[in-house]
């Protein structure tokens, strides 16, 4: 085992769906994704997020392309033109997540 960020095993998307953030992280390999479906649990990312995600965390499974897809909601100050802060479509939270350190079998990483 070994701890990595998770962009040494995947990469990520997001913006904004009104007051919450959109965040997609896509596995690099089948057996990543596998490890990222046990491993990124709504609660998980909830802890990760806490202090800009104010509501409850969604998961989504897209197994057909490797990715799993959380709705952050509550973590936009209102979004878009209503919210003050300096990222009010969710730009930065796809790289945000990336930085999220875990351990991940060796064989894994490549």
């Amino acid at each position: 085992m070994a701890r990595v960020r998770l962009s040494k095993i995947a990469y990520a998307r997001s913006g904004d769906k009104g007051d919450g953030s959109n965040v997609g992280i896509v596995a690099r390999s089948p057996e990543v994704y596998e490890f990222l479906v046990q491993e990124l649990t709504c609660e998980r990312i909830k802890e990760h997020f806490k202090d800009i995600c104010f509501g409850n965390v969604d998961r989504f499974e897209a197994p057909n392309i490797l990715a799993l897809n959380f709705l952050l909601h509550d973590s936009l100050g209102g979004g878009g033109s209503e919210s003050l802060k300096t990222d009010a479509q969710g730009k930065t939270h796809g790289l945000g997540l990336l930085y999220m350190e875990v351990n991940v079998p060796d064989a894994l990483i490549k």
